[in-house]
């Protein structure tokens, strides 16, 4: 399928536009990447990048003006006036003037480059339509094919910037501290060295990945690994990156570059220099993955490399004809010109962007953005969708969904005794336990005011149990609080927070000291229990004791979409067979969901190596799209079949590098994106055989005689075929809709 706009889909825009920036940032991800773009430059041929013109805003500028021009001479055409043929010619030249513009420009440099291009058969179709007389059909051939070519290139303006997106996250400098006097200063991570030692402050962007020697803290890591929660790190004495292994331990005692740290100070020593850092290492797979071209696209590069020679060849022999047969040299060259106009594609030429900005606009309505006609054809190949879990299935941020109270002791009480403690806290665990309680707390009173001050019970309504101003917090970190409240001295924490049993010293062993820091009481089997019972269901606990009084349990998870409650079963009706969670979160947490979901598949702790040989793994047996929303998800966005990233809550980088977005975040709209997509390939399928056929049906019978007119009425009237079949798509509606 020769499709001229087709090209303008593939990745050299996303790549020129990318790798400037990327490149200051990085040398190292910047030179991987402009190897590749030199790679897929010569393979693809050309990537319609008219930024040296003025870019995708004046192209389409050109081609509205000369709709506008062509639509003038029409109209002043119809009188006979010596002046106004003047005028009207004036018009038609200013219309071949501006709708070819760009076309003679890209077939100028397909020639120097040594290619025959679709550009470069509608500019000699259009000057061969004005030599015989024709020049409105040339001027609505370069209209028609200036048009799509710009509104496709238009749509595509905002170029995928995910390399420079991914670079902004790496910080520039660090805090680099000289263990053996204690001196501090600021560098460039470009001079970093393993086996350095750099300051770690709170809430601050990790510059390096490394190992903590020294400080506990909670990071975010979820730009990185999807993990929804941050993680508690913990120090590891003596280890030497130069000489150990720093892959052999345990993740708590990891720290990667781009992440944000939380309240506490810490040392790292640094276990990669800055080419190599995690960070560095995703860059570089979104630049090699956006390299691999679709087979539909070299299928078409190859097609448009055959079809225009072939027609030219044919062309530039036909004049000749009087010498074989007998006819004026006139009437051979009349033959010639007709077969160029009838073998013009200029039906073929509007087939696929008449669809696709049908398909677009029908989808923006949706809250659906396609990035171009590749993801929108492509989409309507796909048999499985890889879905992140984090901030794409679910909502991003920890919910409480379990509380254990111990007997005598209600949830209510548990909750307000927790939120006031957690009061103080920006830790988003504590933000769950303080929302629970103030959304319990709005319903016992809405529950109040429909019975007359009393709970459903006929209990009366008790004030709050505590007051947070005034409350002391002590953080322990790694492990949890203690807050002095009125009612005694809470403890709220993981199960390390409390002693166990048999760890506790003799009694009689203790020395009597008045002023040593007050101890949680050892943990009770049943309370060790049920807190291993709810992380095995993938929760994350908080134990919270007041006093020497254990109060219960707190399970907190990040939950699932609203909109992703029918999403599978919808999913499956428009005839997708395969679904797979891939989630850097913990594989407990992650099935948790998909068995909530009726996922087919689900992979937990993957990194973003893992993710993209996954999705690789996938799409070697079929078509796969892959949604997901952050940094972690950006490989294997760019190596699947199609992407596809959540809107207002993705990352910048996540959107940059997907081809279809759900810019309101609503998962129920993807069943719809699959449908609209598969019905735009129809059409697009429709269109194609209605310009082939034309094409194939009129180059003959002006071979034998068909007179121009004729051959631009069915040419034309083809072209007018091809678009109102594209529009139908703007009145799509998906029969999945209103299920998803």
């Amino acid at each position: 399928m020769p499709d001229p706009t087709s090209t303008a889909c593939g990745c050299d825009a996303d790549q020129s536009d990318a790798s400037d920036p990327a490149a200051m940032q990085h040398d190292h991800a910047g030179h991987a990447q402009g190897q590749s773009r030199c790679k897929h430059d010569h393979a693809h041929g050309h990537d319609h990048d008219h930024s040296h013109w003025g870019g995708e805003r004046v192209e389409l500028a050109f081609a509205v003006t000369a709709a506008g021009l062509l639509l003038a001479a029409w109209l002043i055409g119809g009188s006979v006036g010596l002046p106004t043929q003047r005028i009207t010619i004036a018009l038609l030249v200013g219309c071949y003037v501006a709708g070819g513009w760009f076309a003679v420009i890209e077939a100028v440099e397909g020639l120097r480059a040594g290619r025959f291009q679709i550009d470069f058969l509608m500019v000699l179709a259009a000057l061969g339509a004005a030599y015989i007389g024709s020049p409105g059909e040339g001027a609505l051939l370069l209209v028609l094919f200036s048009l799509g070519h710009a509104a496709e290139h238009f749509a595509l303006g905002r170029a995928k910037r995910s390399i420079a997106a991914l670079a902004e996250l790496r910080p520039t400098t660090a805090t680099l501290i000289d263990e053996s006097s204690g001196e501090t200063r600021e560098v460039p991570i470009e001079q970093l060295r393993i086996g350095d030692t750099l300051i770690v402050r709170p809430d601050s962007r990790i510059a390096a990945d490394g190992v903590i020697v020294q400080g506990e803290s909670s990071v975010d890591q979820s730009a990185l690994t999807g993990e929804s929660l941050p993680v508690e790190k913990l120090p590891i004495a003596g280890f030497d990156p130069r000489s150990q292994n720093w892959r052999d331990l345990l993740s708590e005692h990891k720290l990667f570059a781009g992440t944000i740290n939380g309240a506490g100070a810490m040392r790292l020593r640094v276990t990669r220099t800055a080419d190599d850092m995690t960070l560095a290492r995703v860059i570089r797979l979104v630049a090699e993955a956006k390299t691999l071209r679709s087979p539909t696209q070299r299928l078409t590069d190859s097609l448009e490399r055959r079809f225009v020679p072939v027609v030219l060849v044919a062309v530039s022999l036909l004049p000749l004809a009087f010498l074989v047969i007998e006819e004026t040299f006139a009437a051979s060259l009349y033959r010639a010109i007709t077969v160029l106009v009838a073998a013009s594609p200029c039906a073929l030429a509007i087939a696929t962007p008449s669809a696709v900005l049908s398909a677009v606009a029908r989808g923006g309505r949706e809250g659906v953005l396609f990035k171009g006609g590749g993801p929108l054809e492509q989409l309507g190949k796909v048999q499985a969708i890889a879905l992140d879990k984090t901030g794409t299935l679910t909502l991003g941020r920890p919910e409480v969904v379990d509380v254990i109270t111990t007997p005598g002791r209600t949830r209510a009480e548990l909750l307000a005794i927790a939120a006031a403690a957690e009061s103080l806290s920006n830790h988003p665990l504590a933000g769950a336990v303080v929302r629970a309680d103030q959304k319990g707390r709005s319903a016992r009173l809405a529950a109040t005011s429909e019975t007359g001050g009393t709970r459903g019970n006929g209990q009366a309504l008790n004030a709050p149990l505590v007051n947070a101003a005034g409350i002391q917090v002590v953080r322990i970190t790694g492990k949890g609080i203690r807050a002095e409240l009125p009612e005694g001295t809470v403890w709220i924490g993981n199960s390390r927070l409390f002693p166990s049993v048999d760890s506790l010293p003799a009694a009689d062993t203790l020395p009597a000291d008045d002023t040593a820091e007050p101890t949680p009481p050892p943990l009770p089997d049943w309370v060790r229990q049920a807190d291993e019972a709810l992380q095995a269901l993938g929760r994350t606990t908080m134990i919270v004791c007041l006093g020497d009084e254990f109060l219960g349990l707190i399970g907190l998870a990040d939950v699932s979409r609203p909109s992703a409650a029918n999403l599978a079963s919808a999913l499956r009706r428009v005839g997708i067979r395969k679904l797979i969670i891939l989630s850097g979160d913990n594989l407990a947490a992650a099935r948790a969901i998909g068995v909530e979901l009726g996922i087919d598949e689900v992979r937990g702790d993957l990194t973003p190596e893992d993710k993209l040989l996954a999705i690789r793994e996938l799409a070697a047996r079929m078509p796969v799209a892959m949604i997901g929303d952050g940094v972690n998800d950006a490989p294997a966005l760019a190596a699947a079949t199609v992407s596809i990233a959540m809107g207002a809550a993705g990352s910048d980088v996540a959107l940059e590098t997907a081809d279809v977005a759900l810019m309101a975040d609503d998962l129920s709209h993807l069943p719809f994106a699959i449908a609209l997509s598969r019905q735009a390939s129809r059409v697009i399928r429709q269109n194609v055989w209605v310009s082939l056929g034309t094409i194939a049906v009129l180059v003959p019978a002006a071979l034998f005689g068909l007179q121009l007119s004729a051959a631009v009425i069915f040419h034309e009237g083809s072209t007018v075929v091809v678009v109102l079949n594209a529009l139908r798509l703007l009145a799509f509606r998906s029969p999945t809709r209103s299920a998803a």
